[in-house]
């Protein structure tokens, strides 16, 4: 029974499962700090792409061992694999990137994502200290570099979502808003179905504004059917 699990076991299994324990860990980390933010792709799914990448790695440096040593005009090309996870992480990625309208979410968890494949390969290449290092550099692009980022950067725009039925007439629904002394910076509308249309109106931020009072106005507009408010 012990010979044939030392036959299951490669002689560098407790190599491997350190790598793979470490990508956890290290992917894990950058996953809890996008699940914070409630983003699409969070702690598993970090997690699942760095030790997916880092087994992948594995696979290269130790999975064709056997066939080497077996055959003389094997050649070994550890490059290969990761050159391929590289390249196909990206429709993972893409996955996550949200277009609406003018708006685009997502890059940063796509690119999140990106990078903990690579620190996947780098942990199962055995390179550490690069991989901690850059674990520590993109939690910090991520979490302080996003507040520093808000100082100069100017406020977004608020958007009003509309749901209602076809007979609407959007001039109402300027005009609601105008009567708040709100600048409209952008219109969109969608067709849901037949019976309904969706309306997104982008304006200018306001403090002072009452939110309460515009929407009962707005609600109050024949074949308005709900109406909410995101940043």
């Amino acid at each position: 029974m012990i010979d044939y699990l030392d036959g299951l076991i490669s002689d560098h299994f407790n190599i491997m499962m350190i790598r793979i324990l470490t990508a956890l860990v290290l992917s894990g980390l950058i996953g809890f700090e996008r699940e914070l933010k409630n983003h699409s792709a969070g702690f598993r799914t970090h997690i699942l792409v760095g030790v997916g990448a880092c087994l992948m790695m594995l696979l290269s440096l130790y999975g064709f061992e056997a066939f080497i040593e077996l055959y003389d005009n094997i050649r070994f090309d550890p490059a290969r694999i990761p050159s391929y996870v590289i390249s196909g992480i990206g429709f993972l990625g893409a996955g996550t990137i949200i277009v609406n309208g003018m708006t685009i979410r997502g890059l940063t968890t796509a690119a999140s994502i990106w990078t903990v494949a690579g620190l996947g390969l780098v942990v199962g290449a055995g390179m550490y200290a690069a991989a901690v290092f850059t674990t520590f550099i993109i939690l910090l692009s991520l979490i302080f570099l996003n507040n520093f980022e808000k100082l100069f950067r100017k406020e977004k725009s608020h958007r009003i979502e509309i749901t209602a039925l076809p007979g609407l007439k959007l001039d109402h629904i300027v005009s609601a808003i105008e009567s708040y002394s709100l600048a409209i910076k952008q219109v969109e509308i969608e067709r849901i179905d037949d019976e309904m249309r969706h309306i997104v109106v982008k304006i200018e931020p306001n403090k002072n504004l009452d939110w309460i009072a515009l929407f009962e106005d707005i609600s109050k507009i024949e074949f308005v059917k709900n109406i909410s408010e995101r940043q």
